[in-house]
């Protein structure tokens, strides 16, 4: 079952929005502990490339779901929203709120209107799948999943490969369409009955603030930090290895691109990541949008969202 919406706090937006900052100030003024709503951010190691909070962050505001699994293992949707409950339950008995932070929508999504769970993963067909969108082209998914699931089609992104291949894998595995079988998980609240807030900046200032962010990742060593998660664990697991700075960075690894070249691409990529996440946040009626400019000031942001 979902949470009730009523009784947490959220905080969302793209990538480089701010949220940490506004999140320890928020979390103060609402005497709240954080729970963290960001998939990368489980595991351990992985600090620089999703400017997970630092030791005085979390130190200021105790923090969950944090670095709780290593690089190499895989983690479900499923058991995110189990454990986000047991926090939530462990928080309210100390009295205290609990504040949601990330920029991982489904995540987001599936905490206020639940899940579904659906058939377990079928590697060998999923690799198969992406084989031949290799072979086929970049659209030979979308075009796929068109044939038997017109209307998830409409909502996927033509380069979201992930989810593009689980739909055609529940299809093959259920004979129904993921879009079908997810629907009596899809009831909308309106944001006025939700405390759930999305910071929304200009799109070029949120452009600049990327990239000085990926600028500042591969300043702080992110080039180090990979070479030290394959030196420990000798692979990172499927979802890890395709967070965005880290693929990019085990291709440069691999010899595939230089170190300019590499930091291009991470910023294109997470500005295409960025405005896949505000499609989606967007999409949901929970969320409240809150306009974020230059000069960035957390603590007046704060006051804002714990004051409507």
């Amino acid at each position: 079952m979902p949470l009730e919406p009523a009784d947490c706090w959220f905080l969302t937006g793209p990538t480089a929005s701010g949220k940490t900052a506004v999140a320890i100030e928020l979390a103060r003024l609402l005497g709240a502990e954080i729970v963290s709503m960001d998939s990368m951010a489980l595991y351990r190691g992985m600090d620089v490339g999703t400017a997970k909070p630092t030791a005085d962050e979390q130190r200021a505001v105790p923090h969950h779901l944090i670095d709780i699994i290593d690089p190499d293992e895989d983690y479900s949707l499923a058991q995110y929203v189990e454990a986000a409950g047991d926090v939530v339950r462990e928080i309210d008995q100390r009295g205290r709120q609990a504040l949601f932070v990330g920029g991982t929508p489904l995540y987001l999504k599936s905490l206020l209107r639940g899940i579904f769970v659906g058939p377990p993963a079928d590697w060998e067909l999923r690799r198969s799948l992406a084989e031949q969108a290799e072979a086929k082209g970049p659209d030979w998914l979308h075009a796929r999943l068109a044939e038997i699931d017109p209307a998830s089609a409409r909502r996927l992104h033509r380069q979201d490969t992930r989810r593009l291949i689980r739909a055609i894998e529940v299809y093959e595995k259920t004979g129904q369409p993921i879009s079908q079988l997810q629907k009596q998980f899809d009831l909308a609240r309106p944001a006025d009955a939700c405390r759930v807030t999305l910071l929304e900046w200009n799109r070029s200032q949120l452009l600049e603030r990327i990239d000085a962010r990926v600028d500042a990742m591969f300043a702080a060593e992110l080039i180090g930090e990979v070479q030290q998660l394959l030196a420990r664990h000798h692979r990172l697991s499927r979802t890890a290895g395709q967070a965005v700075g880290y693929r990019e960075v085990l291709d440069h690894l691999a010899g595939h691109s230089s170190l300019d070249e590499t930091i291009t691409l991470v910023k294109t990529r997470t500005r295409q990541f960025a405005k896949r996440q505000l499609t989606w946040f967007r999409s949901l009626s929970e969320c409240r949008p809150i306009a974020v400019v230059e000069p960035f000031n957390a603590a007046a942001i704060a006051r804002t969202i714990s004051n409507p």
